[in-house]
């Protein structure tokens, strides 16, 4: 059996993304590991290119849904057929750095007192890397407030963890908003994460990514906010960060990108 299953999830990806997300993680200077992509019912061009793509290398697990079921669903299936130790998150259209697996496993096995470890970020978009996201390296429950003080397709879980959870919850109520719903059940479990401070992944970031951010979304994650703080016991004091994703939909999206820009380029 193989010591990680990545796990991805993809639905009518750019296949020019998606392709250079897979090679990623088939370059890792770890090489025992299994790709599992679950196809979530995309179109018949894209499932017969994800298809042909899946044939070029024998650690790539192909599953797909027969209609579009949604990111938990579609990862929680990738678990259900995941035979590693651990479980490594992967998006369709970011890059893994060469050594993330390398480096993510060796820190699980030396601090067990650690259930998942995430990284930094390198930010990208249509001109190259134009920004770094720095996280805080022993995220406590607190660090939930502001926003999740993990990114999801930078981390590796110990497969225990996820027994624990109980995997992603499906429900819509936190549609767009199920990583920041899974890591604040995780902690309310007494689990911990840990964030190694150097990039390990090129995050997609650019313009696109504000024109995904519906506003409906927006009350998706005020919901996993309030149920998530309450079940951490943070959320006496501070309902305005229940509330903030509502106020930050307010802003135009050309000048969220800038704030952001400004917040993170390097």
């Amino acid at each position: 059996m193989p010591e990680i299953s990545v796990l991805m999830a993809t639905y009518n990806d750019n296949p020019v993304y998606a392709a250079r997300a897979i090679d990623s993680i088939l370059a890792q200077t770890f090489t025992d590991f299994e790709l599992l992509i679950c196809d979530d019912g995309s179109d018949a061009d894209y499932a017969d290119w994800l298809r042909g793509c899946c044939k070029k290398d024998a650690r790539i697990r192909r599953i797909r849904n027969r209609k579009n079921r949604g990111l938990a669903a579609s990862l929680n299936r990738c678990i259900a057929c995941a035979s590693g130790r651990y479980l490594a998150r992967m998006d369709a259209d970011d890059i893994s750095g060469a050594d993330r697996l390398e480096k993510q496993a060796a820190f699980l096995k030396a601090h067990p007192e650690y259930a998942f470890v995430g990284c930094n970020a390198r930010l990208t978009g249509a001109h190259g890397v134009w920004g770094e996201r720095r996280m805080e390296e022993v995220p406590g429950r607190t660090s939930f407030l502001p926003t999740s003080p993990f990114i999801h397709p930078s981390v590796m879980f110990r497969r225990e963890a996820f027994a624990a959870a109980g995997g992603y919850q499906k429900s819509r109520r936190y549609l767009r908003a199920e990583d920041y719903e899974l890591f604040m059940r995780l902690y309310a479990l007494g689990l911990r994460g840990y964030n190694m401070q150097m990039p390990l992944i090129d995050y997609q970031e650019d313009q696109n990514a504000y024109r995904k951010r519906k506003y409906r979304y927006r009350f998706c994650e005020c919901v996993t906010r309030l149920y998530g703080f309450r079940r951490l016991g943070i959320l006496k004091g501070n309902v305005r960060y229940v509330l903030k994703p509502l106020l930050a939909g307010m802003i135009p999206r050309k000048l969220m990108a800038w704030i952001r820009k400004s917040r993170y380029a390097v």
